[in-house]
Protein backbone atom coordinates (compact mmCIF):
# COMPACT_ATOMS: atom_id res chain seq x y z
CA UNK A 1 0.00 0.00 0.00
CA UNK A 2 0.81 3.59 -0.60
CA UNK A 3 3.25 5.29 2.08
CA UNK A 4 1.48 8.39 2.55
CA UNK A 5 3.95 9.58 5.64
CA UNK A 6 5.44 13.21 4.49
CA UNK A 7 8.66 13.70 5.46
CA UNK A 8 10.24 17.63 4.75
CA UNK A 9 13.28 16.47 2.85
CA UNK A 10 10.64 14.89 -0.09
CA UNK A 11 8.40 17.67 -0.24
CA UNK A 12 10.55 19.99 -0.51
CA UNK A 13 12.83 18.14 -3.29
CA UNK A 14 8.93 18.30 -5.15
CA UNK A 15 8.79 22.06 -4.59
CA UNK A 16 12.61 22.69 -6.03
CA UNK A 17 11.31 20.35 -8.84
CA UNK A 18 8.17 22.42 -9.75
CA UNK A 19 10.00 25.44 -9.54
CA UNK A 20 12.56 24.31 -11.89
CA UNK A 21 10.37 23.08 -14.30
CA UNK A 22 8.24 26.01 -14.30
CA UNK A 23 10.74 28.17 -16.26
CA UNK A 24 8.40 29.82 -19.11
CA UNK A 25 4.62 29.91 -18.30
CA UNK A 26 2.55 30.42 -21.08
CA UNK A 27 0.21 33.82 -21.36
CA UNK A 28 -3.40 32.20 -21.65
CA UNK A 29 -5.18 34.41 -19.32
CA UNK A 30 -3.48 37.63 -19.51
CA UNK A 31 -4.65 39.54 -22.36
CA UNK A 32 -8.21 39.20 -21.22
CA UNK A 33 -7.07 40.66 -17.65
CA UNK A 34 -4.93 43.71 -19.03
CA UNK A 35 -8.02 44.51 -21.20
CA UNK A 36 -10.11 44.39 -18.23
CA UNK A 37 -7.75 45.93 -15.88
CA UNK A 38 -7.58 48.60 -18.17
CA UNK A 39 -11.04 49.73 -17.94
CA UNK A 40 -10.89 48.99 -13.83
CA UNK A 41 -8.21 51.62 -13.32
CA UNK A 42 -10.34 54.54 -12.63
CA UNK A 43 -11.68 52.15 -10.00
CA UNK A 44 -8.99 51.62 -7.18
CA UNK A 45 -9.69 50.30 -4.21
CA UNK A 46 -7.99 51.76 -1.22
CA UNK A 47 -6.78 49.59 1.58
CA UNK A 48 -9.22 49.22 4.82
CA UNK A 49 -7.48 49.81 7.83
CA UNK A 50 -10.61 48.57 9.80
CA UNK A 51 -11.16 45.03 7.90
CA UNK A 52 -7.07 44.32 8.52
CA UNK A 53 -7.51 43.58 12.09
CA UNK A 54 -8.11 39.94 11.49
CA UNK A 55 -6.31 39.31 7.94
CA UNK A 56 -3.24 36.85 8.37
CA UNK A 57 -0.67 35.32 6.37
CA UNK A 58 -0.12 31.50 5.92
CA UNK A 59 2.39 31.55 8.99
CA UNK A 60 -0.64 32.82 10.63
CA UNK A 61 1.03 36.34 11.05
CA UNK A 62 -1.17 39.04 11.75
CA UNK A 63 -1.21 41.39 8.41
CA UNK A 64 -1.24 45.01 8.65
CA UNK A 65 -2.40 46.87 5.87
CA UNK A 66 -1.47 50.14 5.68
CA UNK A 67 0.19 53.21 3.04
CA UNK A 68 0.58 50.60 -0.04
CA UNK A 69 4.33 49.81 -0.62
CA UNK A 70 6.37 51.40 -3.31
CA UNK A 71 9.41 48.58 -3.38
CA UNK A 72 8.43 45.25 -3.59
CA UNK A 73 10.24 41.87 -3.51
CA UNK A 74 8.81 39.23 -4.27
CA UNK A 75 10.74 35.98 -3.59
CA UNK A 76 7.67 33.85 -4.67
CA UNK A 77 6.82 32.77 -8.61
CA UNK A 78 2.96 32.83 -8.15
CA UNK A 79 3.02 36.13 -5.97
CA UNK A 80 4.85 38.24 -8.35
CA UNK A 81 2.48 36.72 -11.59
CA UNK A 82 -0.53 38.23 -9.27
CA UNK A 83 1.51 41.35 -8.48
CA UNK A 84 1.47 41.33 -12.55
CA UNK A 85 -1.51 40.36 -13.14
CA UNK A 86 -2.86 43.22 -10.83
CA UNK A 87 -1.10 46.15 -12.32
CA UNK A 88 1.43 46.21 -9.45
CA UNK A 89 4.71 45.34 -11.47
CA UNK A 90 6.17 48.70 -11.41
CA UNK A 91 6.77 48.52 -7.90
CA UNK A 92 8.41 44.84 -7.61
CA UNK A 93 12.56 45.73 -7.28
CA UNK A 94 13.34 42.15 -6.48
CA UNK A 95 12.34 38.44 -7.16
CA UNK A 96 13.56 35.12 -7.18
CA UNK A 97 15.86 33.10 -9.93
CA UNK A 98 12.37 31.38 -10.72
CA UNK A 99 10.44 34.06 -11.03
CA UNK A 100 10.02 33.98 -14.86
CA UNK A 101 6.29 34.56 -16.00
CA UNK A 102 5.46 36.95 -17.41
CA UNK A 103 8.41 37.51 -19.87
CA UNK A 104 8.56 41.24 -18.47
CA UNK A 105 9.29 39.52 -15.00
CA UNK A 106 13.15 38.80 -16.20
CA UNK A 107 13.27 42.42 -16.05
CA UNK A 108 13.41 42.71 -12.58
CA UNK A 109 16.12 42.29 -10.62
CA UNK A 110 16.97 38.49 -9.38
CA UNK A 111 18.07 37.98 -5.53
CA UNK A 112 18.65 34.64 -5.86
CA UNK A 113 16.80 31.66 -5.14
CA UNK A 114 13.02 31.63 -3.20
CA UNK A 115 13.77 29.18 -0.53
CA UNK A 116 16.85 30.13 1.83
CA UNK A 117 17.12 33.71 0.61
CA UNK A 118 19.87 36.23 1.00
CA UNK A 119 18.67 38.63 3.48
CA UNK A 120 21.42 40.98 3.22
CA UNK A 121 19.99 40.65 -0.63
CA UNK A 122 16.76 41.54 0.41
CA UNK A 123 17.33 44.12 2.62
CA UNK A 124 20.15 45.66 0.20
CA UNK A 125 17.03 46.32 -2.52
CA UNK A 126 15.53 48.47 0.11
CA UNK A 127 11.69 47.27 0.38
CA UNK A 128 9.13 48.67 1.87
CA UNK A 129 7.38 45.15 1.57
CA UNK A 130 9.23 41.36 1.29
CA UNK A 131 6.30 38.53 0.05
CA UNK A 132 8.51 35.04 0.82
CA UNK A 133 7.36 32.03 0.38
CA UNK A 134 6.18 30.23 3.58
CA UNK A 135 7.93 27.35 3.67
CA UNK A 136 9.55 26.07 6.98
CA UNK A 137 13.32 26.52 5.27
CA UNK A 138 11.99 29.93 4.84
CA UNK A 139 10.51 31.24 8.13
CA UNK A 140 14.31 32.43 9.80
CA UNK A 141 14.22 35.05 7.02
CA UNK A 142 11.04 35.61 7.61
CA UNK A 143 12.41 36.42 11.64
CA UNK A 144 15.19 38.31 10.65
CA UNK A 145 13.30 40.91 8.39
CA UNK A 146 10.28 41.26 10.42
CA UNK A 147 13.07 41.72 13.43
CA UNK A 148 14.95 44.36 10.73
CA UNK A 149 11.74 46.49 10.80
CA UNK A 150 10.70 45.46 7.05
CA UNK A 151 6.74 44.27 6.40
CA UNK A 152 6.93 40.75 5.37
CA UNK A 153 4.58 38.13 4.74
CA UNK A 154 4.60 34.66 3.23
CA UNK A 155 2.15 32.79 1.02
CA UNK A 156 2.34 29.21 0.59
CA UNK A 157 -1.22 29.13 -2.24
CA UNK A 158 -0.90 25.08 -2.07
CA UNK A 159 -4.75 25.33 -2.98
CA UNK A 160 -7.26 27.12 -5.03
CA UNK A 161 -8.81 28.33 -2.11
CA UNK A 162 -5.73 29.68 -1.14
CA UNK A 163 -4.71 31.20 -4.97
CA UNK A 164 -8.36 33.18 -4.08
CA UNK A 165 -7.36 34.56 -0.61
CA UNK A 166 -4.10 35.24 -0.90
CA UNK A 167 -4.77 37.51 -4.29
CA UNK A 168 -7.82 39.47 -2.37
CA UNK A 169 -5.19 39.98 0.48
CA UNK A 170 -2.58 41.23 -1.69
CA UNK A 171 -5.46 43.15 -3.82
CA UNK A 172 -5.43 45.37 0.12
CA UNK A 173 -1.60 44.87 0.35
CA UNK A 174 -0.71 47.35 -2.65
CA UNK A 175 -3.87 49.25 -2.40
CA UNK A 176 -5.71 48.01 -5.56
CA UNK A 177 -8.67 45.32 -4.17
CA UNK A 178 -10.93 45.88 -7.18
CA UNK A 179 -7.93 44.49 -9.90
CA UNK A 180 -7.20 42.21 -7.20
CA UNK A 181 -10.92 40.51 -7.36
CA UNK A 182 -11.34 40.85 -11.30
CA UNK A 183 -8.44 38.33 -11.77
CA UNK A 184 -9.87 36.12 -8.71
CA UNK A 185 -13.76 36.54 -10.55
CA UNK A 186 -11.59 35.98 -14.27
CA UNK A 187 -10.00 32.88 -12.80
CA UNK A 188 -12.76 31.45 -11.02
CA UNK A 189 -15.50 31.92 -14.03
CA UNK A 190 -12.92 29.84 -16.52
CA UNK A 191 -12.48 26.81 -13.67
CA UNK A 192 -16.42 27.04 -13.18
CA UNK A 193 -17.01 26.77 -17.27
CA UNK A 194 -14.65 23.63 -17.00
CA UNK A 195 -15.99 21.96 -14.58
CA UNK A 196 -19.90 22.37 -15.79
CA UNK A 197 -18.47 21.03 -19.26
CA UNK A 198 -16.97 17.98 -18.15
CA UNK A 199 -19.65 17.36 -14.63
CA UNK A 200 -21.57 14.74 -16.51
CA UNK A 201 -18.49 12.68 -17.96
CA UNK A 202 -17.19 9.46 -16.75
CA UNK A 203 -13.96 10.17 -14.60
CA UNK A 204 -10.94 8.40 -15.63
CA UNK A 205 -8.40 7.47 -12.68
CA UNK A 206 -5.02 9.13 -12.94
CA UNK A 207 -1.95 9.10 -11.42
CA UNK A 208 0.15 12.13 -11.27
CA UNK A 209 3.75 11.85 -10.53
CA UNK A 210 6.34 14.24 -9.44
CA UNK A 211 8.89 12.60 -8.82
CA UNK A 212 10.91 9.39 -9.70
CA UNK A 213 13.43 8.06 -6.82
CA UNK A 214 11.98 7.84 -4.69
CA UNK A 215 8.25 7.97 -6.30
CA UNK A 216 6.14 11.39 -4.98
CA UNK A 217 2.76 11.87 -6.08
CA UNK A 218 0.39 14.75 -6.37
CA UNK A 219 -1.88 14.19 -3.49
CA UNK A 220 -5.02 15.68 -2.25
CA UNK A 221 -3.99 18.30 -0.41
CA UNK A 222 -2.46 19.73 -3.75
CA UNK A 223 -4.30 22.39 -6.12
CA UNK A 224 -3.12 20.06 -8.84
CA UNK A 225 -5.75 17.38 -7.61
CA UNK A 226 -8.22 20.15 -7.40
CA UNK A 227 -7.85 20.73 -11.29
CA UNK A 228 -7.87 17.31 -12.10
CA UNK A 229 -11.35 17.10 -10.81
CA UNK A 230 -12.50 20.40 -12.10
CA UNK A 231 -11.29 18.97 -15.33
CA UNK A 232 -12.93 15.61 -15.12
CA UNK A 233 -10.69 13.23 -13.58
CA UNK A 234 -10.01 11.91 -10.08
CA UNK A 235 -6.78 10.96 -8.81
CA UNK A 236 -5.78 8.07 -7.38
CA UNK A 237 -3.90 9.32 -4.32
CA UNK A 238 -6.71 11.93 -3.87
CA UNK A 239 -7.09 10.88 -0.11
CA UNK A 240 -3.89 11.98 1.26
CA UNK A 241 -4.12 15.31 2.55
CA UNK A 242 -0.66 16.42 1.96
CA UNK A 243 0.56 18.32 -1.36
CA UNK A 244 2.40 15.48 -2.25
CA UNK A 245 2.95 11.68 -0.89
CA UNK A 246 5.33 8.99 -0.87
CA UNK A 247 4.47 5.97 -2.87
CA UNK A 248 5.71 2.57 -4.02
CA UNK A 249 5.54 1.55 -7.71
CA UNK A 250 3.73 -1.88 -6.51
CA UNK A 251 0.86 0.35 -5.05
CA UNK A 252 0.35 2.44 -8.48
CA UNK A 253 0.17 -0.67 -9.88
CA UNK A 254 -2.29 -2.32 -7.71
CA UNK A 255 -4.39 1.11 -8.12
CA UNK A 256 -3.94 0.30 -11.72
CA UNK A 257 -4.48 4.34 -13.07
CA UNK A 258 -6.79 4.54 -16.30
CA UNK A 259 -4.45 7.54 -17.24
CA UNK A 260 -0.56 8.81 -16.45
CA UNK A 261 -0.27 12.36 -16.56
CA UNK A 262 3.35 13.64 -16.93
CA UNK A 263 5.46 16.71 -17.95
CA UNK A 264 7.78 15.89 -21.50
CA UNK A 265 10.94 15.22 -20.21
CA UNK A 266 9.54 12.22 -17.87
CA UNK A 267 7.62 10.80 -20.81
CA UNK A 268 10.47 9.01 -22.19
CA UNK A 269 11.64 8.00 -18.21
CA UNK A 270 8.10 6.07 -17.85
CA UNK A 271 7.85 4.25 -21.61
CA UNK A 272 11.47 2.96 -21.86
CA UNK A 273 11.04 1.63 -18.36
CA UNK A 274 10.42 -1.89 -17.96
CA UNK A 275 9.03 -1.39 -14.53
CA UNK A 276 6.68 0.76 -15.58
CA UNK A 277 5.44 -1.36 -18.28
CA UNK A 278 3.97 -3.21 -15.82
CA UNK A 279 0.87 -0.44 -15.49
CA UNK A 280 -1.36 -1.33 -17.89
CA UNK A 281 -1.58 2.46 -19.04
CA UNK A 282 1.93 2.39 -19.82
CA UNK A 283 1.29 -0.43 -21.97
CA UNK A 284 -1.49 0.69 -23.54
CA UNK A 285 -0.48 4.17 -24.64
CA UNK A 286 -2.15 5.51 -22.00
CA UNK A 287 0.46 8.56 -20.80
CA UNK A 288 -0.51 11.96 -21.53
CA UNK A 289 1.78 14.84 -21.55
CA UNK A 290 0.94 18.06 -20.23
CA UNK A 291 2.81 21.62 -20.17
CA UNK A 292 4.01 21.35 -16.91
CA UNK A 293 4.81 25.59 -17.04
CA UNK A 294 1.01 25.70 -17.32
CA UNK A 295 0.15 23.40 -14.51
CA UNK A 296 2.14 23.60 -11.89
CA UNK A 297 1.75 26.61 -10.23
CA UNK A 298 -1.96 28.11 -8.61
CA UNK A 299 -1.85 31.64 -10.18
CA UNK A 300 -3.26 33.18 -12.74
CA UNK A 301 -2.91 30.28 -15.04
CA UNK A 302 -5.16 28.01 -12.86
CA UNK A 303 -8.18 28.22 -15.73
CA UNK A 304 -5.90 27.55 -18.62
CA UNK A 305 -4.25 24.68 -16.66
CA UNK A 306 -7.99 23.25 -15.83
CA UNK A 307 -8.84 23.36 -19.87
CA UNK A 308 -5.61 21.82 -20.91
CA UNK A 309 -5.91 19.11 -18.25
CA UNK A 310 -9.69 18.75 -19.35
CA UNK A 311 -8.63 18.41 -23.02
CA UNK A 312 -6.46 15.74 -21.77
CA UNK A 313 -9.31 13.35 -20.28
CA UNK A 314 -12.02 14.24 -22.51
CA UNK A 315 -11.24 15.59 -26.00
CA UNK A 316 -14.14 17.60 -27.20
CA UNK A 317 -15.82 18.49 -24.39
CA UNK A 318 -14.57 22.08 -24.44
CA UNK A 319 -14.39 24.53 -27.73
Amino acid sequence: MATAAQSSRPALRSLVSLLRLSVRLTSFLIPGLVFVLALAGCQRGEPDAVQSGGLRDDYGTRVAIGKPPVRIVSLNPTTTEILFAIGASKRLVGRSQYDTFPDSAKLVPSLGPALRPSVEAIIGAKPDLVILYASEDNRPVFDRLRQANIPTVAFKLDSIEQFRRDTRLLGQLVGDTVSAKIVVDSVSATLDRVRRATASLQRPTVFLPTWYKPIIAIGGGSFMSELLDIAGGKNIYAFARTPTVTVTLEDVIARNPDVIIVGAQSDSTIENSPAWRAIPAVRDNRVKVVDVDLVTRPSVQLGAAAVSLAKLLHPGALP
